[in-house]
């Protein structure tokens, strides 16, 4: 029972992970692009596994007969007697090997992984993360190109507001996206990205309160937008105390990039 289960799991979790890698792009939900390969290669390395177990032997079968003929040739009483203490150890490590139930549902996610993958990561986590630090920037600003709207990432926008004492940033029409994380005080949104290191146990979010006067209601959870604005005035641009908000000016919808957990450059719409 205990070598099925195992065969059971390990082939169940390989073509798990080969439905998610080889034929579709949900392994972006959990890791980065770079682990494809690995990823593919330990799913064809745990069927294989899973495989084996299936037909490989228990062994422990006739190595009980082996020694029931070594001790038959010398009779005796130390024969007999050691003949029932091996067919009592035998018999113990049989009652001892069965796999225990609950072990049993280890294969619902192992089935989960290949029926439906787990969801992405979304408004739910990032409401219960805190923002992620951004870097302080070593090297001077580069000047800003005159183009308007200005695509920004919102690393690079809060970099700005909060870091750039040229105050390059402000009056300038730039555009973010993002998805859209509620606000729980219903003050505005957030604008929203979850940033993959190395997978999502390491992930960190980067987020800009988004005021929107033009809109009576929020947009929806997890909704990606490209949105349109300028920087929300409050404290001092260039220092800490500048928040990294956006006065929204147009938030357009668009599809979900296939990669979601970078900070790239914005999509154009549409």
């Amino acid at each position: 029972m205990r070598r099925l289960l195992q065969s059971l799991l390990l082939k169940l979790t390989g073509l798990g992970l080969l439905r998610i890698t080889l034929f579709s792009d949900t392994y972006l939900r959990y890791v980065k692009p770079g682990l494809r390969p690995v990823l593919i290669a330990s799913g064809v390395v745990l069927l294989l596994l899973g495989v084996v177990a299936a037909f490989s032997r228990t062994g422990n079968g006739g190595h009980a007969h082996d020694d029931h003929d070594d001790h038959g040739g010398h009779g005796g009483d130390d024969g007999h007697e050691a003949h029932e203490a091996h067919a009592h150890e035998g018999h113990d490590g049989h009652d001892h090997s069965g796999t225990p139930k609950i072990a049993w549902l280890l294969v619902l996610p192992a089935l989960s992984l290949l029926l439906f993958a787990p969801p992405a990561l979304g408004a739910y986590t990032a409401a219960r993360s805190g923002a992620k630090p951004v870097a302080v920037q070593k090297k001077g600003f580069e000047p800003l190109p005159a183009t308007s709207p200005l695509p920004l990432t919102l690393t690079d926008f809060t970099k700005r507001v909060q870091q750039d004492r040229s105050r390059a940033i402000q009056g300038r029409t730039v555009r973010l996206t993002g998805f859209v994380t509620p606000d729980a005080t219903g003050d505005g949104w957030y604008l929203t990205r979850i940033i993959f290191s190395c997978c999502a146990a390491d992930s960190q979010t980067v987020k800009i309160h988004v005021y929107d006067s033009g809109s009576a209601e929020p947009p929806a959870a997890n909704t990606w937008l490209a949105v349109t604005g300028t920087w929300h005035r409050a404290g001092t641009l260039g220092t800490t105390s500048a928040p990294a908000a956006l006065d929204a000016r147009l938030t357009t919808p668009i599809a979900q990039p296939i990669n979601a957990f970078t900070d790239d450059l914005p999509i154009t719409p549409g």
